[in-house]
């Protein structure tokens, strides 16, 4: 018989430790261990009892399991995590394990102790991505992410991790690789062998570094975008994302967007995004609805190019491999049954599969608007008018806007100029109008040092405060003449024209004559042209004051423009201040013919006929045009004459002025810059420059301007005789 002994306690098991979602698996508190007796039931001959010592590790809660089990990563039922289910052998493909799995994401890591860098072969089905994906040293440690470009970005830190995946698994160059292997020469030939290639889902990183990582099909002589950065402090992938649920962390957006939930982020819009992108006429909507205006146009011209010129018409579906499908009955809307993978778009050109990988592209990061909606917009303005190069009706763009007012064009030269430059930086001589950081750099430190390019300016460039948005307070402003000005303690306008003064004056061009050592009509291979550089227009509003332009010795030029009986018109008052575009309706108080910033150019206040040719009612913008053109030809007269050596201009090619080897007039290939310098010929054409590179010199100082080109004429000797000096 036996004796049945009750225990003295109760074993509950052991708990598993695993490391812990969202933080350092070094952070797990240490378990307290415990020591409990437990009584063994033994047989009743047996007159003793066994009492034997047992460890329990007590349970441990992983911090934030419960986010991430919620989170589309833990989805287990997801096509992204079942897709493999059914194959033969039943296995996650060695390209897809990567981001499919956790076991491939260790793997590309080297998590797993195998070289980083590639995933070794399939990975087993079943799988969701866990702490264990994130959470080691490998995944830690990384710095860098190479895109499917391979175009490598570095210096990274959490969001590495994310942009493992969320990079997409193909770019331009894929594209051009397919139309290439196709064998195709023609933009508009069908090919059977050509077919659509797919960007990916979620390729948030393509959005947010632009052209960086030319995620898009980027077209030929067109700049992009690059990162966009947002704000200090929320530029990274978990900065807005909570790294467990993946969900936006709408209390950050809260902070200077009125957003309450997700779908009011498709609201903002900022000011320096002041543009109608999509045409149609609403400036209010936010950046999502002018992507979407933008894409459905594109979309629209890809349906009439694919019937006109591929002769097979199209639609589309974003749910259903291959996305692209033939539009049977050509009523151009997606119907039961067109969207199987029997039924797959036929009709691809090389035109056509880069317009639908742009438009795919543009799809398959839904938050693109918020991550780089500026890169995206571009890449399908260019496809739409890529398409429309060739279409017999082209889609209407009218209205349509590419890239922003030019402060925020991040896109344009003043911008990118230094991408390709090693190290791409933008130099410290720069970088103060250039660069988004610049300005607040000089306005502390009066100096500037080299910096990384950026994708144009930001709030802060302006803003001291981005709550309140104040502005930087700037008692007054010091010229390249070394003259210091002010629009009044504190203006507004003070800060404008710390960029917009122009780099030279009539002090560097003395300078550089005085160095030279020669007379007026002397060559010397001391002197070299100088430019003045982009809208001067602080310089051209000061006139005398400031010495922008080249003021001849002997000569009485005008201060600043007092615009009439107004008092002296700033910047702001006159230049809406983050789309740049001129007030035109302050202009229509007194100017009542003016109804469009076009119509600037017919006001004129005097009836002094400044070119000669007669007509007192064209506006002061003629009346410059017509010296300007004179001066021109006088320099290039002069050119030929004094220095034996003819010269041709150009008003966007560096440096400017050409020595133009067969006087046909124009810059052909080859033909370098102008050297035969006199002191005459420099002082007049820096004029010209300067007059060209201030395009509302006639309304920031109209005389001052004209009286500077009516030197320059009788410096080189032309007969000034027709016109009127102010």
């Amino acid at each position: 018989m036996k004796k049945r002994i009750a225990a003295a306690a109760a074993l509950l098991g052991l708990a598993l430790l695993l490391a812990a979602c969202g933080a350092n698996p070094t952070t797990v508190p240490t378990p307290v261990i415990q020591e409990i007796i437990v009584t063994v039931e033994v047989p009743v001959e047996q007159t003793q009892i066994v009492e034997v010592p047992v460890t329990v590790e007590p349970a441990v809660n992983i911090p934030f399991e419960a986010q991430w089990a919620g989170s589309a990563h833990a989805d287990a039922a997801a096509e992204a995590f079942m897709h493999w289910n059914t194959e033969d052998p039943a296995e996650v493909p060695a390209g897809c394990a990567k981001c499919h799995t956790t076991s491939g994401y260790r793997d590309f890591v080297g998590a797993d102790g195998s070289a980083p860098g590639a995933v070794d072969g399939p990975a087993a089905i079943g799988q969701v991505i866990t702490c264990e994906a994130c959470h080691n040293d490998a995944t830690q440690a990384m710095t860098s992410v190479t895109f499917p470009s391979g175009a490598e970005i570095t210096n990274l830190g959490p969001e590495a991790r994310c942009m493992q995946c969320h990079q997409g698994r193909a770019s331009g160059l894929s594209v051009e690789e397919a139309i290439s292997q196709a064998g195709l020469t023609d933009d508009d030939t069908v090919s059977a062998d050509l077919g659509f290639t797919n960007i990916h889902y979620f390729a948030a990183a393509v959005s947010r570094y632009g052209t960086q990582v030319k995620g898009g099909y980027e077209y030929a002589e067109q700049t992009y975008d690059v990162l966009f950065e947002h704000v200090d402090g929320l530029s990274a992938c978990t900065d807005c994302h909570n790294a467990h649920t993946l969900e936006l962390q709408l209390d950050k957006c809260a902070a200077c967007h009125a957003v309450g939930n997700a779908e009011d982020v498709r609201n903002i819009r900022m000011n320096g995004s002041l543009v109608d992108y999509d045409g149609d006429g609403d400036l209010a909507e936010g950046m999502y609805y002018e992507l979407e205006g933008v894409r459905a146009k594109l979309f629209a011209g890809m349906q009439a190019y694919a019937s006109e010129v591929s002769g097979v018409a199209l639609v589309y579906d974003t749910a259903a491999y291959p996305y692209f499908f033939i539009d049977t009955n050509a009523n151009g809307a997606l119907d039961d049954g067109e969207n199987n993978f029997g039924n797959a778009f036929t009709g691809w050109t090389g035109r056509l599969a880069k317009a639908a990988y742009n438009y795919q592209t543009s799809l398959k990061d839904p938050g693109a608007y918020a991550h780089g909606g500026k890169y995206i917009i571009e890449l399908l303005y260019d496809s739409l008018t890529d398409l429309n190069s060739v279409l017999a009706a082209p889609v209407d763009m009218t209205g349509m806007h590419r890239i922003d007012a030019g402060h925020f064009a991040g896109s344009t030269e003043p911008f990118r100029h230094w991408d390709t430059e090693d190290p791409a930086e933008v130099p410290g001589a720069c970088a103060k109008c250039h660069s988004a950081d610049g300005l607040p750099t000089f306005l502390k430190n009066g100096a500037t040092i080299a910096v990384p390019p950026s994708n144009g300016f930001q709030c802060s460039t302006c803003h001291n405060d981005l709550t309140t948005f104040t502005r930087y307070p700037v008692d007054s402003v010091r010229f390249p003449s070394g003259a210091t000005v002010t629009f009044g303690e504190g203006a507004e306008a003070n800060l404008c024209i710390n960029c917009h003064q122009g780099r030279e004056s009539t002090v560097s061009v003395n300078n550089a004559i005085r160095t030279a050592g020669v007379g007026n009509d002397e060559v010397s291979e001391a002197l070299r042209f100088r430019n003045v550089h982009y809208f001067a227009a602080g310089a051209t509003l000061f006139g005398t004051e400031v010495k922008g332009a080249y003021e001849f010795d002997g000569q009485e030029y005008l201060g600043l423009n007092t615009h009439g009986d107004l008092g002296p018109a700033d910047c702001v008052s006159c230049h809406e201040t983050h789309a740049l575009e001129v007030q035109v309706e302050a202009c229509t108080q007194c100017h009542k013919t003016v109804t469009t910033v076009a119509d600037l150019r017919t006001i004129r206040m005097s009836d002094v006929d400044y070119d000669g040719d007669g007509d007192v009612t064209e506006g002061l913008a003629s009346e410059i045009g017509a010296l300007q053109d004179a001066l021109l030809a006088s320099l290039q007269a002069y050119a030929v004459d004094k220095g034996g050596v003819a010269l041709a201009y150009s008003p966007t090619a560096y440096p400017y002025f050409f020595a133009d080897a067969n006087a046909n007039g124009v810059i052909d290939e080859g033909e370098g810059g102008y050297a035969t310098w006199t002191p005459s010929l420099l002082r007049a054409a820096y004029n010209y420059q300067y007059s060209q590179k201030d395009p509302g010199a006639f309304a920031h100082n109209g005389k001052y301007i004209l009286q500077v080109l009516y030197d320059s004429l009788v410096a080189v000797g032309a007969d000034a005789s027709a016109y009127t000096r102010p």
